[in-house]
């Protein structure tokens, strides 16, 4: 008999790359034609963000930073008006509220309240009536350090993010982080598991150095998927081609995890390249012969959106993450 259950797809990673690929996602969940399968959808999120609000509180109340998260539950939000604009107002003026985001002040109380973190998760996405669930990818207090070619070593996301020399690898400090028992079961149970888009050693990365995580992603029978990088992140991957993204994915994973990399096809105009290149950032290159030779299947598409910015378009990312979960349920019931 068919299988008509949800597909079910699992996107780790953080910052806006991520939410916007929920945000694509999200209009998936129910399907429209009813011949054609919805989505369940579960986002993993790192948690090392150090900077601007979620920072602040972070060291003010010993708090996993909220930001990702926060952003993550606004793109799933069944109502994208009143209450996601809410979650997202930032304070604009008062001694002790300017800059703070409502939504990372709402996290903060009711993690007090509850006394844990995922549970305030959980409790904030019912409240926003999101279209999946949201898991940090661990719940220890941890940093992130880069390991810089020359041989020093910078500490926090926030000092990562501004550092001009190139990055050999990152960790975590402590090294030992544990992650959530309901991730490692959606990874078990997914369809399709996508990395990215996002900042490689800031948002993508980091959720891999969570114990358990790669193993767990290895063990599935899903379809692994990473979103190449459209353009190189300046003081993290200046010069990194799709190939050189992949190599520090399955570097810090301790081996390859991936089946396919996605790959923008569309190309970025002479306006935008220019305006990039005034910040030492460049198109990244898709040396897709050397992608194939290290065991990955390529999957191209016109995903790059120009209006201001370099972004992945949420719906033509979304078709993407669609396609592979059918493939990967048919990967399950062929071995089932």
């Amino acid at each position: 008999m068919e299988d008509t259950s949800p597909l079910r797809v699992v996107a780790i990673g953080g910052g806006t790359g991520l939410s916007a690929l929920l945000h694509g996602l999200k209009q998936h969940t129910k399907a429209a034609d009813p011949s054609q399968p919805s989505l369940d959808l579960t986002a993993i999120v790192t948690v090392t963000d150090d900077g601007g609000s979620s920072g602040r509180l972070r060291r003010e109340f010993d708090l996993l930073p909220p930001g990702d998260i926060r952003n993550c539950m606004v793109a799933l939000s069944e109502d994208s008006g009143l209450l996601s604009r809410l979650f997202q107002y930032r304070f604009q003026s008062g001694r002790g509220l300017k800059g703070h985001s409502f939504g990372n002040l709402f996290l903060m109380a009711l993690t007090q309240i509850m006394g844990d973190f995922p549970d305030a998760v959980k409790a904030s996405s019912e409240v926003l009536k999101i279209a999946g669930r949201i898991y940090p990818s661990t719940t220890d207090n941890v940093e992130l350090a880069a390991i810089l070619a020359g041989g020093g070593t910078v500490v926090g996301e926030t000092l990562i993010s501004r550092s001009k020399h190139r990055i050999k690898s990152v960790r975590l400090q402590p090294r030992k982080a544990r992650p959530l028992p309901a991730a490692i079961t959606a990874i078990a149970d997914a369809d399709v598991i996508t990395l990215g888009p996002g900042s490689l050693f800031t948002s993508v990365v980091p959720n891999l150095l969570v114990e358990g995580i790669p193993a767990a992603i290895r063990r599935s029978p899903a379809v692994k998927a990473y979103f190449v990088n459209l353009m190189w992140q300046p003081g993290e991957t200046n010069d990194f081609r799709a190939s050189d993204h992949i190599r520090a994915i399955h570097k810090h994973a301790g081996g390859k995890l991936l089946d396919y990399a996605i790959v923008n096809i569309r190309p970025i105009t002479l306006a935008m390249k220019r305006q990039y290149a005034q910040k030492c950032a460049m198109p990244v290159e898709n040396d897709i012969d050397a992608i194939f030779k290290m065991g990955l299947k390529v999957m191209a598409a016109n995903l790059a959106m120009t209006s201001g910015k370099v972004r992945h378009d949420p719906a033509a990312a979304a078709a993407m993450v669609l396609k592979l979960a059918q493939e990967g349920r048919r990967r399950r019931n062929s071995t089932s």
